[in-house]
């Protein structure tokens, strides 16, 4: 019997489909289910408010900001301004986005005021990209900005940036980065990241001493690195029950 789908012949009769295509099926209705909330997601997020079409970001969004970000160093600095351009933005839009951004702009707080916003410890760069999100959930990542950004979308509770920084330093996960990437999830609060990236050492226990990130994470934070030995110890003990119950059935 011919598949009703690639065309080519396969042995079941009851079915309409091979098991090959059927199969890719499946995993293409499940990409399809998966981009289908994510879109929900990004839509969500962007109609927190109706923003008129004078709020969409022009070649000229002073004309119509009422608020400016300005990324600034360390109070501590010789220059914690650092000469960085402002970036406006909308009220509307970041206290629709941060309730930290709400807490500012809608009570008498300097930022209020002055309609400045200083962003401490952030590049120019990476501000801009933040605000850039605020307006079109979009974001051009690479390691470092998706890390810069999920520190600043943690810090300003902007929860969907952060899942999307999250999903993609899940995605280029490997040997080689699990451990840094633990470590910079662990301080950051980012589950998912933290479990992938641990589920990938305890794959890989008998390398991890000859790693220098590991080295480092003993004499840097020894907290996170009895929490591996103990997840691995956990996962040696059901995987030695499991057996045990295998063989008993």
């Amino acid at each position: 019997m011919k598949c009703l789908s690639c065309k080519e012949e396969y042995g079941d009769r009851n079915a309409g489909t091979c098991r090959e295509c059927y199969e890719e099926a499946g995993e293409t209705e499940e990409e399809l289910k998966r981009q289908i909330v994510e879109l929900d997601s990004k839509v969500n997020f962007l109609s927190l408010i109706a923003i008129s079409p004078k709020f969409v970001p022009t070649a000229n969004p002073r004309c119509f900001s009422d608020v400016v970000l300005v990324a600034s160093g360390p109070p501590e600095s010789d220059n914690p301004h650092c000469n960085s351009p402002s970036i406006p933005a909308h009220r509307a839009v970041l206290t629709s986005r941060s309730p930290v951004f709400r807490a500012m702009l809608e009570n008498e707080m300097e930022e209020s005021l002055t309609g400045t916003i200083m962003i401490r410890d952030v590049s120019y760069d990476t501000l801009r990209a933040f605000v850039n999100y605020m307006y079109t959930a979009e974001a051009c990542l690479g390691e470092n900005m998706a890390c810069d950004l999920l520190v600043l979308s943690e810090k300003y509770q902007v929860k969907h940036l952060k899942n999307y920084c999250e999903k993609y330093l899940m995605s280029t996960l490997n040997w080689e980065n699990s451990i840094p990437r633990y470590a910079f999830a662990h301080q950051h609060g980012a589950k998912s990241l933290l479990d992938s990236s641990l589920s990938l050492i305890l794959d890989n226990m008998d390398k991890l001493g000859k790693r220098e990130e590991y080295v480092k994470l003993v004499e840097r934070d020894p907290r996170m690195v009895v929490e591996i030995y103990e997840a691995y110890l956990s996962k040696q003990v059901n995987t030695g029950l499991s057996k045990d119950r295998f063989v008993k059935a």
